[in-house]
């Protein structure tokens, strides 16, 4: 009988696990796995990966989990100009919700996830015997209940994956830093990559094994910090995440990386990626370099020079670029350092070609700062970097410029009015102002800016439209002066506005601080008043001599519009209704008894007016 040898996947590049939480207690879990895919067998290829998940304290087995494949895409080149033939690497996708129950995963050390799979790609020059050697995929999550109470987490999202390679000598680097969900601390460190359990025989295990998991071993003269030979080797900033290494020798080289997360001082997880970087020959590329200079053509001069930007300054800078490579392509670009906007813009082009056939030495370009910038008395920093297209990554020249911005001073414009006193400053609590119904009101405004910026002038009733209300406002607006009038037809038609509160407003337009006045009026429509004011007699003498014989009110209140009079009702001391009319023209002679009496005057629109009234026969 034959016996068929043991499959060995000679495919696997590097990869990282993931935890998102969703809702509830579901949480997404993903590998993402990288295939290489000059020297990976498509064979190797997995349709589904085996995820396991331990206690960390017992190495108690909670659950395996089956991925399934869901994307497959090619990692891309930070410059598709370097693209190289010997370099080609596949970003596989596995993923499922997955139940993390608040009655289960409450271990106060937490718990990891494994996935092992055998073997890695082919050609490694730092580990022993690369094509056996595993991987062991790993991920440590907290308890998802802490204290009693829910403590959610999801997985830093870490630096995308490395599509690039680096030349012998030149220095590379890579941004790895990643950003969590939920803003916990990120620390980043290198670590040997792991074996794991998985081997040539058994290379894609029915489930993950429980930890520890064995490392890779290095090849002679190499280690955890001394991943790939380099001046400087290959590092890691702990805090940023960026990647960094001169390579000394050629070759395909792994290495490992770790993220790990903290909250409150305290490590609630982390994971790890396997990567590969690639170090080959490239042809030689210089540097590329800039100056700078002021529009007169003062140079700039780094670190000791700072800019002042203020009103009537110049607020731009010239920037000439070079590099002595033939045919080498240049950009410049700004990055701030200590601020956010508003950013310099360019007024050129930024993009072209020196040292070719028809082209220039040296390119030109101009950048100005905004007007409007305010530093705050601090000094801002902004770097201006020209980066060629050279491979494996674009050479930088960096210069630093200091300056402090100001902007143009702005005095805030000016507005009087006619209104009654109290309204002739910002922010003064509004008066009522109440118009007799049947007359005529105006005012007048007038808007002044010493700073000379156009003025604008209107008028806005809150939740009423002015026109509907009897209401008009006319403005003639300008540069640093406008005027406006108002006027208001008070008639029955305002009745059905309740509130009428108009706002003035007085808005300049100025190059960067735009600054406004405004005045707010309340209007009351009321009843016109008569010439003689409302002032009921108090005593009657109806005696029979023609003098003050009955009650009447010839000056009562005047009805207002719908508002009119209801009628009036009298009584005697201990309450009882001793009288009744609905005529404005009622008199009222008394009932024979000398007596204090009560009355109460009513109008339909809820007035009320009471008075009391002495009766000597």
């Amino acid at each position: 009988m034959l016996v068929a040898p043991a499959a060995r996947a000679t495919h696997i590049v590097g990869g990282e696990l993931d935890l998102q939480y969703r809702s509830g207690s579901t949480y997404a879990l993903t590998l993402n796995l990288y295939f290489d895919a000059i020297n990976g067998s498509p064979a190797a290829l997995d349709n589904n990966m085996q995820a396991s998940i331990f206690e960390k304290s017992t190495n108690q087995r909670m659950q395996n989990i089956t991925l399934p494949l869901t994307s497959n895409t090619f990692v891309s080149y930070t410059n598709p100009a370097c693209t190289s033939s010997s370099l080609s690497t596949r970003k596989l996708i596995y993923t499922v919700n997955i139940t993390l129950p608040a009655a289960t995963y409450t271990s106060p050390a937490g718990y990891y996830v494994a996935v092992e799979r055998c073997c890695r790609n082919q050609g490694l020059s730092n580990i022993v015997n690369s094509l056996s050697a595993a991987q062991a995929f790993y991920l440590e999550f907290p308890a998802v209940v802490r204290n009693g109470r829910p403590f959610l987490d999801s997985t830093p999202r870490i630096f995308p994956p490395l599509g690039d390679y680096a030349c012998r000598g030149e220095l590379f680097y890579y941004d790895f830093g990643g950003q969590d969900p939920d803003g916990d601390s990120l620390v980043y460190d290198m670590v040997t990559p792991l074996n794991g359990h998985a081997s040539t025989g058994n290379s894609s295990p029915t489930q993950a094994a429980p930890a520890p998991y064995a490392p890779i071993s290095w090849v002679a003269g190499l280690g955890t910090q001394n991943q790939i030979p380099g001046n400087p080797t290959l590092g890691i900033d702990a805090r940023t995440g960026r990647l960094m290494v001169r390579p000394t020798q050629l070759g395909l080289f792994v290495f490992g990386v770790r993220c790990t997360e903290y909250r409150g001082g305290q490590k609630i997880g982390e994971t790890r990626r396997d990567f590969q970087l690639y170090v080959l020959n490239c042809p030689r590329n210089t540097v590329p370099s800039l100056q700078l200079s002021s529009s007169a053509g003062v140079p700039y001069r780094p670190g000791r020079d700072t800019l002042r930007l203020v009103a009537g300054a110049d607020h731009c800078l010239r920037v000439r670029f070079t590099d002595p490579d033939a045919n080498s392509r240049l950009t410049v670009t700004l990055r701030p350092i200590n601020f956010t906007t508003p950013v310099p813009t360019f007024t050129t082009a930024t993009t072209g070609v020196v040292r070719g056939p028809g082209t220039p030495d040296t390119l030109t370009a101009r950048f100005c700062f905004s007007e409007c910038l305010d530093s705050k008395g601090q000094v801002y920093l902004l770097d201006v970097i020209v980066a060629d297209d050279g491979c494996s990554l674009p050479k930088r020249d960096t210069v630093r410029v200091a300056f402090t911005a100001a902007p143009p001073p702005n005095a805030a414009p000016q507005l009087t009015t006619s209104f009654p006193p109290g309204l002739n400053a910002q922010d003064a609590p509004p008066i009522t102002v109440r118009v007799p119904v049947g007359t005529t009101y105006s005012a007048t405004l007038a808007g002044l800016d010493v700073n000379g910026d156009p003025l604008t002038l209107t008028a806005a009733g809150q939740n009423f439209d002015l026109a509907a209300a009897g209401m008009t406002f006319t403005a003639q607006n300008g540069r640093g002066q406008a005027a406006g009038t108002f006027q208001w037809q008070a008639s029955c038609a305002a009745q059905q506005f309740p509130d009428m509160v108009v706002t003035f407003r007085l808005q300049e337009q100025a190059t960067c601080t735009t600054l406004s006045q405004t005045r707010t009026v309340r209007f009351e429509l009321v009843p016109t008043p008569d010439t003689v004011a409302f002032l009921p007699p108090n005593i009657i003498t109806p005696n029979g001599d023609g003098k003050n014989d009955a009650f009447v009110l010839p000056d009562l209140p005047p009805d207002l519009c719908d508002g009119r009079f209801g009628g009036i009702a009298i009584y005697s001391r201990w309450g009882r209704e001793v009288y009744r009319s609905g005529s404005r023209s009622f008199a009222w002679s008394g009932v024979g008894v000398a007596s204090t009496y009560y009355f109460l005057i009513t109008y339909t629109d809820g007035r009320r007016y009471k008075g009391w009234l002495q009766v000597n026969p």
